[in-house]
């Protein structure tokens, strides 16, 4: 495979980080003197966490929204049984 080849096989398998923006924090001296001490990338970290914060979140709001529609399929469910249920083999 020549060089050329290489660098094209390389950027069609690159992934696309999302883009990111500046932001200040106030954080507590004591924890992030430990996380430094420790080596840890805070800025990964923080978006880490904040990412699986916001999609709970996320979820949770989903399932508040829709808990009527979610309540009536399941009695309409538990009365009528599942849609298609007489050709089920299991």
């Amino acid at each position: 495979m020549s060089a050329i080849q290489t660098t094209a096989a390389k950027r069609s398998v690159r992934v696309r980080q999302p883009l990111k923006r500046a932001t200040n924090l106030s954080l507590s001296a004591d924890v992030l003197d430990a996380a430094k001490a420790l080596e840890l990338n805070i800025s990964q970290v923080c978006d880490s966490y904040l990412r699986e914060l916001v999609a709970q979140e996320q979820r949770h709001r989903w399932r508040s929204e829709h808990a009527d529609f979610i309540a009536a399929y399941n009695a309409t469910i538990g009365t009528e049984g599942l849609p298609l249920d007489q050709w089920r083999t299991f």
